[in-house]
C-alpha cells in the first residue's frame, strides 16, 4: 500500500500545481528526451526561470536530467506520478460510488404510475412540479423614506 502522508506525494502535487510546470511535463510527454533549451523555446520567460521550474520538477522526481557535453536533456520519470494516481484513484472510487448511489436514488420511481398530477392551466403535465407549495408574493426590501428632520 502506498503511504498517503509522504513528502514525495506533497512535492508531486506542489510541482503539478503550477501551469508552466504542467506544460513542461506535457512537452516532455510528447518527446522522449529533449534539451533544456528546446524545452524552454515556446515559453515567454527566461532560461533561468525555466531552470527553476525544472528544479522543482526534478526535486519532485517527475523528471530526470542527463548531461552530455554541454547539453542537458530532460525526460519524464513515472514513479511519482504512479503514487499520485494511486492516491487519486482512491478518491475516484469514493466519489464514483457516491455518485452512483445518488443516480440510483434520483432514478427511483417516486410516483405510482396511476397517480396523475393536478392540471395547471397553460402547462402540460410534464412541466408541472409535483410540489404542493403555493408561492407567496415577495416582500418589499425596504420601507419608504421617512420625513427629513431639519435642525
Amino acid at each position: 500500500m502506498v503511504k498517503y502522508t509522504s513528502h514525495a506525494l506533497d512535492r508531486t502535487f506542489a510541482a503539478l500545481a503550477d501551469p508552466t510546470r504542467r506544460a513542461l511535463l506535457a512537452r516532455l510527454g510528447k518527446q522522449d528526451a529533449i534539451s533544456v533549451s528546446e524545452l524552454a523555446q515556446p515559453f515567454a520567460m527566461s532560461l533561468p526561470a525555466i531552470m527553476k521550474h525544472l528544479d522543482v520538477l526534478s526535486d519532485a522526481g517527475l523528471i530526470a536530467r542527463a548531461k552530455t557535453g554541454r547539453t542537458v536533456a530532460c525526460r519524464l520519470t513515472a514513479k511519482p506520478m504512479e503514487q499520485a494516481m494511486d492516491w487519486l484513484n482512491r478518491y475516484q472510487r469514493f466519489w464514483s460510488e457516491g455518485l452512483d448511489r445518488l443516480a440510483a436514488f434520483v432514478e427511483e420511481d417516486r410516483w405510482p404510475p396511476n397517480q396523475a398530477l393536478p392540471a395547471t392551466p397553460g402547462l402540460s403535465p410534464d412541466q408541472v412540479s409535483p410540489s404542493s407549495v403555493v408561492s407567496m408574493p415577495r416582500l418589499r426590501k425596504s420601507t419608504q423614506r421617512g420625513p427629513i428632520r431639519k435642525k
